[in-house]
């Protein structure tokens, strides 16, 4: 166990916990940020529960120290910590990892839904919630980033090139950095250029039609891939608005 900035447990999944497969064998290493010691114990028990591995830790600055250490597949992120808030350590390990990020906060209001996601958070969930509801969430982006083995192809549209075995993105061969988020849209768009696709349907290649998301949800997600893979983000030439409906992505002007 390292000696991190705050206390931190390494749980490993015990052998022999489960009767059959977990998800399709989809095991992952999850680093859990949560400042209540007890709700911290009952997921870490869920998780360990479904095949995974995980890592407590009880401040923000624990939370940032370990995912540079030892990057984790998933971050449960509590907002509200000590030391360093979730949207602190989203914002700062968003600049430098790509690792997928559940936020939890006992905020409902829209604002700070959308600023977790503009942050860089894949998927938010409200307290209080059900530890069931939460392992729900984290078994759906990990599907999320699991590319079957047959979808291979590199998907070129103008010029954007998609590739979803290595989960990148190039825009004229400069690699474009994109949260999981960001990518399954892009992804999604790829697959059919052209094609408009509704703010519903696109939920649906993120976190699923839920409580917690909203159109607006895709809205964010959309404003920052513009500005990530257009030339001029404010009259973008790809990844277009089809007002009344969704959007589309086309090759441009290429």
């Amino acid at each position: 166990m390292r000696n991190l900035s705050g206390p931190a447990v390494k749980i490993t999944s015990r052998p022999g916990a489960h009767s059959g497969p977990i998800v399709g064998a989809m095991c992952a290493h999850v680093l859990l940020a949560e400042d209540d010691a007890r709700q911290a114990e009952v997921l870490r028990r869920y998780l360990e529960s479904e095949g995974h591995e995980a890592t407590v830790v009880h401040d923000g600055e624990a939370a940032l120290e370990y995912a540079r250490r030892r990057p984790p597949d998933l971050l449960v992120l509590d907002v509200m910590m000590p030391k360093l808030d979730g949207l602190q350590v989203c914002r700062l390990l968003r600049q430098e990892s790509d690792v997928l990020v559940l936020m939890l906060t006992a905020r409902s209001g829209e604002e700070d839904l959308l600023l977790g996601l503009d942050l860089g958070a894949d998927d938010y969930l409200t307290k209080p919630y059900s530890p069931r509801e939460l392992m729900a969430r984290v078994r759906t982006l990990l599907r999320r980033v699991r590319v079957a083995p047959h979808d291979t192809a590199l998907r070129r549209v103008g010029r954007l090139v998609v590739d979803e075995a290595r989960h990148a993105v190039t825009a004229d061969g400069t690699p474009v950095d994109c949260t999981p988020g960001e990518f399954a849209i892009l992804a999604a768009m790829a697959r059919q250029p052209g094609r408009v696709f509704t703010r519903g349907q696109l939920l649906e290649h993120t976190s699923g039609i839920d409580r917690e998301s909203t159109d607006r949800t895709i809205d964010v997600h959309v404003m920052n891939l513009r500005r990530k893979i257009e030339s001029n983000p404010r009259r973008p030439e790809q990844l277009l608005t089809v007002y009344g409906v969704g959007y589309k992505l086309t090759a441009g002007g290429q």
